[in-house]
């Protein structure tokens, strides 16, 4: 993958993640604009990829610390806690399911979710 078709799936794959956060927030939390959930999106993404270089290795222990700093990305970002951060997370990851899911056999299902984990 060339550098601007990398660049261009990223930015592609911000977007759609910001729409999975921003429909977490609108649904579980105090809302906020697509704007706060795309650069919670692009620091989710940041903090994920920092924090599992370092740490994701480790069996067991590396995933849990991973997504545990992107908990802390989301709960930083909005208002509510930890347990707000993590319904936020759930529904995140929830929406892009269902989009991707209906997007797939329009094949357009080739971007990921960003700042998203697992999807």
């Amino acid at each position: 993958m060339g550098l601007v078709t990398g660049l261009i799936t990223f930015v592609v794959g911000v977007l759609v993640g910001g729409v999975g956060i921003y429909v977490g927030a609108e649904l579980v939390g105090d809302g906020g604009s697509y704007e706060k959930a795309v650069t919670t999106a692009i620091f989710g993404s940041l903090v994920w990829a920092l924090v599992g270089t370092f740490f994701g290795w480790v069996p067991l222990l590396g995933p849990i610390l991973t997504f545990l700093a992107y908990l802390g990305v989301l709960n930083v970002m909005y208002e509510g806690g930890w347990v707000e951060a993590a319904a936020i997370a759930v529904v995140a990851w929830l929406t892009l399911v269902v989009v991707f899911t209906l997007l797939g056999p329009l094949g357009l299902g080739v971007f990921s979710g960003v700042g998203v984990p697992g999807v």
